[in-house]
């Protein structure tokens, strides 16, 4: 059976890394068996594709559901990017409050839209930017260098800066019912008995849901 603790899935290889079993934060949450690919240092996850994270300030979170495919440079760009919009500058000066005898809180330096959050069974492509506050749905896929800057319907793919929907994966009704399904969220034997289903869309109109 699948080992869902395993840091290096593939005998041999050290581009590919669970997430789950590599990342420290006890703000980013990664399902079983969701990897990340890096020809350099898959390790190097929180610091590399994690950017502006400050999440003892902004208490925003990094949630990723299970079996997602996260390729090399995929980067998620969170609150600690924005600068604030509704003032006559976009400056962050309360993050150099220091410098200006500021006692403004350094929250108020940006804008927050929230955590971002990645569903189960999603692709994220080659150099990919997540934006804070985007909802990635279940099943979709980001195009390479694709710029995510609003929520993603599931089983869409997108593409382009800013990311915009290049078609869904299946029919409408066909995404209803793997949604209903869920088969990200059966056991490894239930999964392992499907496969042939689970990787042939002619045929997952006969998964077996019981």
């Amino acid at each position: 059976m699948p080992d869902r603790t395993l840091l290096y899935p593939r005998k041999d290889d050290k581009t590919m890394v669970y997430l789950k079993s590599c990342v420290k934060s006890p703000f980013i949450e990664v399902g079983d068996y969701s990897f990340y690919h890096d020809v350099d240092d898959p390790m190097d996850f929180e610091h590399k594709c994690v950017l502006y994270h400050y999440p003892y300030v902004n208490h925003d979170r990094l949630i990723i559901g299970k079996f997602c495919s996260i390729a090399s440079g995929a980067k998620f760009l969170f609150n600690g990017a924005n600068h604030a919009l509704g003032s006559f500058s976009t400056y962050p000066f309360p993050v150099l409050a220091g410098e200006w005898d500021l006692q403004t809180p350094v929250i108020e330096a940006w804008d927050n839209k929230g955590d971002i959050v990645v569903g189960n069974d999603v692709w994220i492509g080659f150099e990919a930017v997540i934006m804070a506050g985007v909802t990635i749905g279940d099943g979709a896929i980001i195009g390479s260098r694709a710029v995510v800057t609003k929520d993603v319907e599931p089983f869409s793919i997108v593409g382009g800066v800013p990311a915009k929907l290049i078609r869904k994966r299946f029919p409408e009704e066909q995404i209803q019912k793997l949604l209903e399904l869920k088969w990200w969220d059966w056991d490894e034997e239930k999964i392992k008995q499907n496969l042939p289903q689970i990787m042939n869309s002619e045929k997952n109109d006969k998964l077996n849901a019981r």
